[in-house]
């Protein structure tokens, strides 16, 4: 008997590590970056078993079967459906700055978007404002609506949206409702979805949370777009979720979190909506290709813009916006400001905004006191001596949670949207951004992103440089995990 027991020991030690070198050789023949490679090495060599089953849960892009096949169906209808707005009369290339023309032409051709003018557009940057703007425009609403997110959080103001979209449903309005499983938990988990259902508005569940399902799909990758489109006419979207900050996260420790949304009328609703029905049919099997939009041939010469339009996330080109990004960078002469609440850079980008205060570009980074994530916030100290040293400018806003995603390139052309500068958003999640070539706007954009820092203690390298060693110790810890985050 003993020997049968030394005999299962040794197979399952040897089964152990069959698992191990099969999954160092998946790791080391999939070509990625080479600090993602390492990360995941280091996990499934230090943690015994463990990490081979979080490389299998979390280690690759993996969308799922039917997901997987359905977004292979759909890429040449929609590539049709997006091909065919170079032909409305707001695409107008040769009207293109040249900062806008590089990141334009990427995007035509390996996404097939075209950049669009024509379009208004509003900042708003006040909850009270969003939400209220947002009930108003559902009560306008004659034919569709179509709401999108990451997070719906019940309470305050979100209620109110609720209600206005029941009350649009029960008057013939079409509601349809995509809302991420795991963020939007506390949402499906309360009476609001029954009502909504019960008043004929489709609620799906994105990307649903199940432990049958973990082998089958990466469990993290998340719906993280926040796109509203109403009747095809008006589209909002910027980095809040749908929630009422008053009623959000309030026990964190943290403070409320502080968001924007822009508001777009004119031909970027068309993609924004267009971006919306790929992710209803990856989720569903259904489609709904939206009407190409009716662009006036006699385009206003104030308050327009040009819009560019850039998803990603699975199924779309790799790293599409981090692409947008990186050229915006490399083509700044004056200066760069930036917001995001989680700052974990890839070494590109790392290497971008180094470079680009070192040939004498100001670099503003600004980013929470306090962060809801711990992990994070140790991982993004652990970049922060390379950027002082380099002259990069880093503020620690105090008004909150600093959610806001923006960059200002020198004063004249923005991006904003979803996107967080870490890899989980650059590289894994569904995103959207939009980068927009209009200098009024712009200027709007770079005075909030100035009061944000008006809000904000600056940190100075010697000072930083005094910090306790086991905060050092932490920080080289956490950033080892850094491209994993």
């Amino acid at each position: 008997m003993e020997q049968f027991y030394q005999a299962l020991a040794l197979a399952g030690v040897l089964l152990y590590w069959l698992a191990v070198a099969a999954v160092t050789l998946r790791i080391v023949f999939k070509r990625r970056v080479v600090g993602v490679s390492l990360a995941w090495l280091m996990i499934i060599y230090i943690i015994p078993i463990g990490g081979v089953i979080a490389y299998l849960l979390f280690g690759e892009l993996n969308l799922g079967k039917k997901r997987a096949e359905r977004a292979r169906e759909m890429f040449q209808p929609f590539g049709v459906w997006f091909r065919s707005l170079n032909d409305c009369p707001g695409h107008q290339p040769q009207s293109i700055s040249t900062h806008a023309s590089p990141i334009s032409e990427l995007c035509e051709n390996r996404l097939g978007i075209p950049a669009l003018s024509g379009n208004t557009l509003s900042l708003q940057n006040s909850p009270k404002q969003i939400l209220r703007s947002l009930v108003e425009d559902i009560n306008q609403a004659r034919d569709a609506v179509q709401l999108e997110f990451y997070i719906w959080h019940p309470g305050g103001l979100a209620d109110e949206v609720a209600t206005a979209l029941i009350m649009a449903a029960k008057r013939g309005v079409s509601v349809r409702l995509l809302l991420d499983s795991a963020g939007s938990m506390r949402f499906f988990r309360s009476y609001w979805p029954k009502l909504m259902r019960q008043a004929g508005i489709e609620v799906v569940e994105a990307l649903a949370v199940s432990p049958l399902r973990m082998f089958l799909r990466r469990l993290d990758l998340r719906q993280h777009r926040k796109i509203i489109v109403i009747d095809n006419q008006i589209a909002y979207t910027g980095s809040m979720n749908l929630v009422d900050p008053e009623y959000f996260k309030t026990d964190a420790g943290v403070g409320q979190w502080i968001d924007v949304m822009v508001r777009v009328t004119g031909p970027a609703v068309a993609v924004l909506s267009g971006i919306q029905a790929w992710d209803w049919e990856v989720e569903t099997g259904q489609r709904y290709l939206p009407p190409l939009p009716q662009c006036s041939p006699n385009l206003p010469d104030h308050d327009s813009d040009m819009i560019q339009v850039i998803p990603s996330g699975p199924g779309m080109p790799d790293e599409i916006i981090h692409q947008a990004l990186l050229l915006s960078i490399y083509q700044a002469r004056h200066s760069i400001v930036i917001t995001t609440p989680y700052f974990i850079p890839s070494e590109h980008l790392h290497h971008a905004l180094i470079s680009a205060s070192q040939r004498g570009v100001d670099v503003h980074i600004v980013i929470p006191d306090k962060n809801d994530s711990i992990m994070v916030e140790w991982a993004s100290r652990s970049f922060f001596t390379e950027l002082l040293s380099a002259g990069v400018h880093i503020h620690r806003f105090h008004g909150g949670l600093l959610h806001t995603k923006s960059v200002v390139i020198d004063a004249s052309h923005c991006l904003i949207g979803t996107v967080n500068l870490d890899m989980r958003s650059l590289r894994l999640n569904f995103e959207v951004t939009l980068t927009i070539d209009n200098p009024a706007f712009t200027r709007q954009l770079s005075q909030l992103q100035q009061d944000y820092i008006q809000d904000s203690s600056y940190m100075r390298l010697k000072e930083w440089e005094k910090r306790p060693v086991f905060q050092k110790l932490l920080e080289q810890f956490f950033y080892m995990f850094s491209p994993l985050l």
